[in-house]
């Protein structure tokens, strides 16, 4: 028996119980539930930043949007907010490094 104790995709159970192995899961309250998530998000940012792989980075933003939704935030207000915030602030485009500033 091999112990997790963390939140997985909704398809993952039928997945491990398709070759017959079983697993126990539960589902969350709200708390636990946004701890998990944030949780989530620490595990796929460190094996984003281990693999930078395309699929990692996938998971970082199904996490995010999964945080959203728990907010109440539909994809496209996240999105909105994103393209609000870069056209105030700009993006990351110009690999810009800010060094000091002085008064």
């Amino acid at each position: 028996m091999t112990m997790y104790h963390k939140l997985v995709r909704h398809r993952i159970p039928e997945t491990i119980e398709a070759p017959g192995r079983k697993c126990v899961v539960r589902v969350l309250d709200d708390q636990a539930y946004l701890d998990s998530l944030h949780r989530k998000l620490e595990e796929e940012v460190q094996e984003y930043l281990t693999t930078h792989s395309l699929e990692e980075l996938a998971d970082l933003l199904e996490v995010a949007y999964a945080i959203a939704e728990f907010r109440g935030v539909r994809p496209e207000q996240l999105e909105q907010v994103r393209r609000e915030k870069r056209e105030a602030r700009g993006g990351f485009g110009r690999r810009l490094f800010l060094l000091q500033v002085s008064d």
